[in-house]
């Protein structure tokens, strides 16, 4: 398996201020409960993946001067700063950045796919014995994983980010550059209401314990049940 840190996770997370996370989600539930939405899904992914000695962990987060903020959010999380105009720079910084601390293997993740876990990490790292790049597709087109073996800036260049094509575009770089690459399950972001909707199982259970955003968004997807019980 390797040593844990030459096995490096990322994880991309925004500071979950109204307004500024799920914005396509907030016109449908307001900012309020989009960023309240996002908070439950960032602490879910990073529950999900907190590591058992298969890797080590990192979060970068945005903005960069919410530092205090983040540490009080999440104590006791490595932390660092996103860096990087859009999100293919910030995300080619930051395998630079994990590469360049030793890493031989290295995953990001974002926090809008409650697929994601531990047992997902470790089959995307351990996937790069044969790819040298992982991708875990989105049903929107795009992907909520990409792993490498080594830094690829040229498959986060120039690509058109938040459209159906992400995904497509990010395997043609792969083919010219010549690497081979190997796809996970396809799994589905939740940023929309069809996603919400979709999804909505997974989500209610993700907030069980917030009773309140709970009856708001169940009113919101169309009246959905809060719990499994009709």
């Amino acid at each position: 398996m390797g040593r844990a840190s030459d096995r490096v996770l990322v994880v991309f997370v925004r500071l979950p201020r109204p307004g500024a996370v799920k914005t396509r989600l907030a016109a449908a539930i307001g900012p309020e409960a989009a960023a309240g939405l996002y908070r439950a899904l960032a602490e879910r992914v990073l529950e999900a993946t907190t590591p058992a000695g298969e890797y080590e962990r990192l979060v970068f987060f945005d903005p960069p001067e919410a530092l205090a903020e983040m540490r009080a959010w999440l104590p006791g999380v490595r932390l660092l700063a996103q860096r990087g105009g859009d999100l293919g720079e910030r995300m080619s910084d930051a395998f630079s950045r994990a590469f360049a601390r030793g890493a031989g293997r290295v995953a990001i993740v974002g926090t809008d796919a409650l697929g994601i876990s531990q047992e997902t990490v470790t089959e995307a790292l351990s996937a790069l014995d044969e790819a040298e790049v992982v991708i875990g597709p989105t049903e929107d087109g795009g992907y909520c994983l990409v792993a490498l073996r080594a830094p690829r800036p040229e498959l986060f260049s120039g690509i058109a980010w938040s459209t159906p094509t992400v995904a497509a575009e990010t395997r043609a770089r792969a083919r010219e550059a010549g690497l081979a690459v190997r796809e996970l399950a396809r799994r589905r972001d939740i940023d929309t209401l069809d996603d919400l909707r979709a999804e909505w199982p997974a989500v209610r259970a993700v907030l069980v314990r917030q009773p309140a955003l709970l009856d708001t968004l169940a009113r919101v997807v169309g009246g959905l049940p809060r719990s499994g019980v009709r």
